[in-house]
């Protein structure tokens, strides 16, 4: 019940995110490239490029985990196999993420990245009750009593 709106709402954000990273990249290689800026002796193109790729890259991380939260949110189903890996490891790259912009970018963008993180896991642990019961088994299992057999005589 809970996690198809969560699934929703991660996916959105994890779309966005990866436009706004791949964005933000593909800037700053160009800003690199028009000012011919150089780190420690680089060349300006190479690192230019480098910020572009990079880019490109961490977009498509993105929006492929925001796939697997949109799957989920489609199916009502638990991520499971890649798709779980995929939005574990989106969690723990959020969660170092909030730790380096704490200090270099500030705290809205902080608490941007632990929104995210904690949209992750609360996907990642909801559990949505099963759509149909069992039919036989023990009552405390969920299933409809069973009675012992009548005793037949002889």
């Amino acid at each position: 019940m809970v996690r198809r709106p969560v699934a929703w709402i991660v996916a959105v954000v994890l779309f966005a995110e990866a436009l706004g990273v791949a964005a933000l990249n593909w800037f700053l290689g160009v800003v690199v490239d028009r000012q011919s800026m150089s780190l420690a002796g680089l060349d300006p193109d190479v690192m230019s490029v480098s910020s572009k790729v990079g880019g490109v890259v961490f977009g498509l991380y993105f929006a492929l985990c925001g796939l697997v939260a949109l799957l989920v949110a489609l199916r009502g189903r638990r991520p499971a196999g890649l798709g779980r890996v995929l939005l574990t490891s989106a969690a723990v790259v959020h969660a170092l993420l909030g730790a380096f912009v704490w200090g270099l970018v500030g705290w809205p963008a902080f608490l941007f990245m632990v929104l995210v993180l904690a949209l992750v896991v609360l996907l990642l642990m909801t559990h949505d009750a099963p759509l149909e019961e069992p039919r036989d088994g023990p009552a405390e299992q969920g299933g409809t009593p069973v009675s012992p057999p009548a005793p037949t005589t002889p």
